[in-house]
C-alpha cells in the first residue's frame, strides 16, 4: 500500500485547508484510512479516519467540530476538510491506513510520508 498525501501549506488563523490523500495497492480498498498528525515535541494522535466503505467515520477529540473526512472509494482517495485553523493545529499531517478505525494512532499499519500545516497567528 502507498499513500501520498497532498496540500499542506502556511495559513492564517481562521482559514481552510483541504488535504487529499492517493492511497494504491492491492489491499487498499479494504483498509481504514485517516489522517494522523504530529506536532512538534507531542505525540502522534488521530485526527480522523474513515472505514473502508466510506460510510463510517471517526474523529479524535475535539477534531469533528472543525474537521471533516471524506473517502472517495472508486478513485481511492481520503480527504481532509480543515476549517477556522488554530495555531494548535500546526503539525505534519500523515495519511494512513489499517485494519480498523481506531483512535490509537498505532494500528494504522501504512502510512504516507506526511504534509507540512503552519497556522499562523
Amino acid at each position: 500500500v502507498q499513500l501520498q498525501a497532498s496540500g499542506g501549506g502556511a495559513v492564517q488563523v481562521g482559514d481552510s485547508l483541504r488535504l487529499s490523500c492517493a492511497a494504491s495497492g492491492r489491499s487498499v480498498s479494504s483498509l481504514a484510512m485517516g489522517w494522523i498528525r504530529q506536532a512538534p515535541g507531542k505525540d502522534r494522535e488521530l485526527v480522523a479516519a474513515v472505514s473502508w466503505s466510506g460510510g463510517t467515520s471517526f474523529y479524535g477529540t475535539s477534531m469533528e467540530d472543525r474537521f471533516t473526512i471524506s473517502r472517495d472509494v472508486a478513485k481511492n482517495t481520503v480527504s481532509l476538510q480543515m476549517n477556522n485553523l488554530k495555531v494548535e493545529d500546526t503539525a505534519v499531517y500523515y495519511c494512513a491506513a489499517g485494519p480498523s478505525l481506531d483512535i490509537d494512532p498505532s494500528i494504522y499499519e501504512y502510512w504516507g510520508q506526511g504534509t507540512q500545516v503552519t497556522v499562523s497567528s
